[in-house]
């Protein structure tokens, strides 16, 4: 069977075997067409046979500036020798990669959200334009796991996705605990504290960090990692391994994905199996499942809705309610738990939490996977808890690390009319939080305010105009929330905002409040001293001040300027809110 695809004029177009011409006016019309294609091609070593090949695009977020991809030039290339090893023909496709953690409290993160929808329209441009038959999209950093896999659901390709890995965890002379970036972020607010000096700052940062790799909690990366696999976009046990080995090598397992996924794709090309024939509602149902199982980060919210929205299937923000009441969090890792997601794969990976799911009837099993098998199949051979011996890294469904209901909660209230996005990884509200509200128009002069000691026990730190559009680029509130946890305040303050928060973030955090304060949203009008109310139990966030009253503030609101050109201001005139997932449609 041929693997080129026939749905539109492709490089199978640009064949020269003479038979093909003679006597058909049509084969010669077309193959005259493709000369200038064919010419380009030999320049850059194509050959007659390679003509006929199925061309697989690459979709490879490389840069040397980051450690989540500065090893995706080595997976890439490894890539496309597998792929020419089966006859196949690969276009590399590059796309910009921003750390959020290099970018973390500087006017760089305004650009990392933003990222995800230009890597995605990246690979469309690449795949579209040179015709390709089917995709693989490599991801690793935040935005670069959901960023190549919006493009396939968006086209319906035959695509298939791999994680470049995630980091090992850092070691520090002196301190037992394993180290990772929230470690950095939380040691910054202890310093501004008092609590540790410039020196001991300095060795958390020396260490946290040891190679190549994506976060090494529970974070965005890794939380997006298992939500593919529990999609089934990505083969089985791929979703949490290391990236590389403490020599900084890319690990042997990670070499042998590479192999595993091209063939796997070439599978899914002879039997033509599309995005959309896998990433159906029940399938977002277990990725959503998954990432309350893992007590993943909130940013999976958004980039779950954006995943749906280009697979055209209906995912609302109040179905994460529904399907988060009642999944326990069974997996014991940062930032709520004391391990990371590479000691997953040391006893089985992602498979062993899906296992424990499936057989409590928490996932669905006969969901396409692009193994070829359904995730029941493909779960067939993994170990039960039971098999695994003493470990408390992952933990039973009946006996869980903690109950259904405290990690990731949908609120609404006259504050978030459409929705907000309550983190509480485990932790329980016994009753409202009702705080006064300390209000900043930006994460710069919140974070001064945490680190000079301004915020105190019982506030409700307000951070506001960090919405999609309002920023512009909806960053993430890592820096004054780590502050907050590193100076004492993580249980005793909250913080609510129209910005979002990085996945290492914990304590009481309220993000996504949307409509966002440069669209009108309450938010906008919230001044200091206004009591704030949180009710967990009744998934409610509000602000105890009359409707007449809060009208009339809305009334004499006006929206901040925006930029006028650049790349800042075009997102902020065509993004949607963060209630339906920030997408740029």
């Amino acid at each position: 069977m041929s693997l080129t695809s026939s749905k539109r004029l492709k490089l199978s177009s640009l064949k020269t075997r003479s038979h093909q011409l003679t006597g058909d006016p049509e084969n010669e019309k077309q193959w005259v067409k493709m000369t200038g294609a064919r010419s380009h091609l030999r320049a850059t070593g194509f050959t007659d046979t390679d003509f006929v090949k199925p061309i697989i695009t690459v979709a490879c977020p490389y840069s040397n500036a980051l450690p989540c991809n500065n090893h995706f030039r080595q997976l890439g290339d490894m890539i496309v020798e597998e792929v020419e090893k089966r006859g196949g023909k690969a276009f590399l496709c590059q796309t910009p990669v921003v750390s959020d953690g290099e970018t973390m409290g500087t006017n760089g993160m305004k650009y990392s959200l933003i990222s995800r929808d230009w890597i995605a329209d990246c690979v469309e441009i690449m795949h579209e334009a040179y015709a390709a038959d089917a995709v693989i999209g490599l991801g690793g950093c935040d935005k670069t796991v959901p960023g190549v896999l919006m493009p396939i659901a968006r086209l319906n390709s035959i695509g298939a996705c791999l994680y470049g890995g995630t980091i090992l965890p850092g070691h520090c002379e002196g301190r037992a605990e394993a180290l990772d970036v929230r470690s950095v972020m939380e040691a910054i607010g202890s310093y501004g504290a008092g609590l540790i000096d410039v020196e001991e700052l300095h060795k958390v940062e020396r260490c946290a960090l040891p190679g190549s790799g994506a976060c090494g909690g529970m974070y965005t990366a890794n939380t997006m990692s298992c939500a593919v696999e529990a999609l089934g976009m990505a083969l089985p046990g791929t979703a949490t391994g290391p990236a590389v080995d403490t020599d900084n090598k890319v690990t042997l397992k990670k070499k042998d994905d590479c192999k595993r996924i091209v063939e796997a794709l070439f599978n899914l090309m002879e039997t033509k199996v599309s995005a959309r024939q896998i990433l159906t509602r029940k399938a977002f149902e277990n990725a959503v499942a998954v990432m309350y199982a893992v007590g993943g980060s909130t940013n999976g919210v958004l980039h779950l809705l954006a995943l749906a929205h280009e697979a055209k299937v209906k995912l609302e923000i109040e179905d994460f309610n529904i399907i988060g009441e009642r999944v326990p969090i069974i997996v014991n890792v940062s930032p709520h738990g004391k391990y990371h997601t590479a000691d997953i794969d040391a006893i089985g990976g992602l498979p062993v939490v899906m296992k424990e799911l499936l057989s409590h009837g928490l996932i669905h099993g006969q969901c396409l996977t692009v193994s070829g098998s359904t995730v029941a199949e493909n779960l067939a051979g993994v170990p039960s808890l039971s098999d695994l011996g003493t470990q408390d890294i992952v933990y039973s469904v009946d006996v869980p690390f903690s109950p259904a209901g405290r990690h990731i909660l949908i609120l609404q209230g006259n504050l978030s009319p459409e929705s907000a996005v309550l983190k509480l990884s485990g932790k329980q509200l016994d009753k409202p939080f009702v705080g006064p509200a300390v209000v900043f128009d930006g994460e710069h002069e919140a974070f001064d305010a945490v680190m000079a000691g301004r915020i105190k026990a019982g506030d409700v730190l307000v951070i506001r105009y960090e919405g999609p559009k309002g920023s512009p680029g909806m960053p993430e509130m890592l820096s004054p929330s780590a502050a907050l946890v590193g100076s004492g305040l993580g249980k005793s303050v909250a913080l609510v905002t129209d910005g979002r928060f990085s996945g290492a973030s914990h304590g009481i955090m309220i993000g996504h409040v949307t409509p966002e304060a440069q669209v009108g949203g309450p938010i906008a009008v919230v001044r200091d001293g206004d009591l704030i109310r949180i009710d967990a139990s009744k998934r409610q966030l509000s602000v105890e001040i009359s409707d007449d009253e809060l009208s009339r503030r809305l009334a004499d609101w006006q929206a901040k300027s925006l930029p006028d050109s650049g790349l800042l201001a075009k997102y902020s005139r065509v993004v949607s809110s963060a209630h339906t997932g920030a997408t740029t449609h």
